[in-house]
């Protein structure tokens, strides 16, 4: 179990399906790479529905298991 707080960040296609994510215990990382995938989304992905989310877990268990993960 960790002490720590757990940033993920998603970005999800919109079936729901998660198609990149990135965990770390940064922050300031997190908000980074929360802005990339926002950026990195097209107008058209957009409005196809795909989103980028970011969120936090208490433990590296919740994270996907598809996840990069950074510590």
């Amino acid at each position: 179990m960790s002490d720590r707080q757990i940033w993920v960040n998603e970005q999800i296609d919109p079936c729901g399906l998660v198609y990149s994510c990135i965990a770390c215990c940064d922050e300031q990382k997190a908000q980074l790479c929360h802005a990339s995938f926002q950026e990195n989304l097209t107008e058209a992905q957009k409005q196809a529905g795909w989103v980028a989310r970011i969120r936090t877990v208490a433990t590296w268990e919740e994270v996907p298991v598809n996840a990069l993960k950074l510590d």
